[in-house]
């Protein structure tokens, strides 16, 4: 392996949507990969048929694509080590299956569900560690079975299992990236299936085959697959090849540290993607649960470019990443006040335009759509918007006219003679020719002072009945980007609704 090309790989199982954890795995595996100048590789690991859900394995790829994460070797991509979906290698697993049972580190075995669940109860009552009692292990590896038995079984066509034997009083020993050395007794691994009844192998069986196979330089996955290390490891031993590199990442944890789970919050990648997140900002975040650069950096926004070049596996703690959303969400508007306003043009020109075939619009389309507009929409409300969508869905007034108006809002700010005086100021709209906010703000204290009234008498008025709300941006800078037609139309639209109430 010395000199080897590094190869990284991603092995989903298509059961569903990509949950958080599993795209940081592929996330850390891409970036190692691209660091040391290597491949990264997606497997469908699918050799659990009953769990195998229709169109997963696209849309789990789609997701990470989405990330930013794109394969080197791939179902859809190809590449020299193929096929890269399990089931269709299931002649592979047969050749070395029977090299296992030839060389006597595996056996037929035909216990049914039952005995097995029996034996699993018994031990279970006796504190004793579940494991199967090896009730089938054959004469010449040690068990009680004549081979004469075994024949027969076959040719009887009953159903079985072919499972590893595990050696007896051996320690299993090796040296993870992340956790240091790690140990296990032999007492304590079960003589694993490999091969499952319906003729399909086991996730460890197959996995450890196509990780060889496949020339798989690193591994890289969740904490969880740490205690199948021992069983990989003798299958190695068995073949005779050298085992890659191992990594096992820390567990993601909710805020009470508690294992993520979706009974306290979303754990699919594809709910974040629905809720408006940027891939910027879910890639950032979900990077930095169990990674950090190191002492001395205080920098918490990367690009992807970044990350590539400051990973490193060493940099991975051992202990327990909280999912913490605040995070994500600070991230997010991160990504939002420093990407380029011709970037943000072209996320928010399609989520308008689908609004805009829903609903009517009074402005211009031509205008409302433009560029230029909603460079200026962008610029005023960058600060105020947590998704990139909501420069559309929460800044609807800059495109559409206000449905409805803040009736709080309202009862505080209309006084006896308020519509008179938007009347009045409205004529004085009209006059001016440079729509500009320096203008119409000069205009309005011109219109107020005189009075012996203050601004806010009109300013709040005027937002509520141009926008329907009582926030936003400087009211001055909103009435110059939305045009003299448009704010006259809805001052006169609003007075015709709203009147005032003692």
């Amino acid at each position: 392996m010395v000199g080897q090309r590094v190869r990284t790989r991603f092995a989903p199982s298509p059961t569903g949507y990509l949950h958080v954890g599993g795209l940081r795995t592929a996330l850390y595996n891409y970036l190692f990969a691209k660091k040391m100048k290597g491949d990264f590789i997606i497997r469908i690991e699918d050799t659990d048929q009953s769990r195998k859900v229709e169109g997963a394995q696209r849309d789990l790829i789609k997701t990470l694509e989405w990330a930013g994460i794109v394969a080197d070797e791939s179902p859809e991509r190809g590449g020299n080590f193929g096929p890269y979906i399990q089931s269709e290698r299931l002649q592979i697993y047969d050749k070395y299956c029977k090299q296992l049972l030839d060389d006597n580190h595996a056996y037929y075995c035909f216990a049914t569900h039952e005995e097995l669940e029996e034996n699993r109860q018994l031990q279970i009552k006796q504190g004793l560690q579940p494991k199967y009692n090896r009730k089938w292990l054959p004469e010449e590896m040690g068990g009680t079975i004549p081979a004469s038995i075994i024949r027969k079984k076959l040719d009887e066509g009953e159903p079985y299992v072919i499972r590893m034997k595990v050696p007896d009083y051996v320690s299993v020993w090796f040296e993870d990236i992340i956790r240091g050395p790690v140990e296990f007794d032999s007492s304590t691994i079960d003589d694993q299936v490999l091969m499952k009844s319906d003729g399909f192998p086991t996730y460890h069986f197959a996995s450890v085959i196509d990780d060889h196979l496949m020339e798989f330089t690193h591994i890289i996955r969740g904490e969880e697959w740490l205690s199948s290390m021992p069983k990989h490891l003798l299958l190695y031993e068995f073949f005779g090849w050298e085992p890659p590199k191992v990594a096992h990442l820390p567990l993601l944890l909710n805020p009470d540290r508690s294992k993520l789970s979706k009974r306290q919050g979303d754990v699919a990648v594809e709910d974040y993607i629905r809720k408006g997140y940027s891939s910027d900002a879910i890639v950032n975040f979900v990077a930095m649960l169990g990674w950090n650069e190191g002492e001395g950096s205080e920098q918490e926004v990367y690009s992807m470019e970044q990350l590539v070049n400051k990973f490193s596996l060493e940099r991975v703690g051992k202990a327990g990443a909280v999912f913490n959303v605040e995070k994500l969400n600070w991230l997010e508007k991160q990504y939002i006040k420093n990407r380029p306003t011709e970037e943000l043009v072209e996320v928010i020109k399609p989520v308008l335009l689908a609004e805009l075939e829903q609903k009517k619009s009074l402005m211009p389309l031509e205008i409302i759509t433009s560029e230029t507009y909603l460079e200026k929409v962008i610029e005023l409300m960058r600060e105020r918007v947590g998704f990139e969508h909501e420069f559309v869905t929460f800044s609807s007034y800059f495109y559409f006219e206000p449905e409805a108006y803040d009736d709080e809002a309202v009862k505080k700010r209309w006084m006896v003679d308020t519509n008179d005086l938007l009347l009045e100021f409205v004529d004085i709209l009209l006059t001016i020719e440079d729509f500009s906010a320096a203008n119409i703000e000069a205009h309005l204290k011109e219109f107020v002072i005189p009075k012996g009234l203050k601004a806010a008498v009109l300013i709040h008025p005027l937002r509520i009945l141009v926008s329907g709300v009582s926030f936003g941006p400087s009211l001055y800078h909103m009435l110059e980007v939305l045009g003299k037609e448009t704010v006259v139309r809805r001052i006169l639209k609003g007075i015709e609704k709203i009147s005032f109430q003692a």
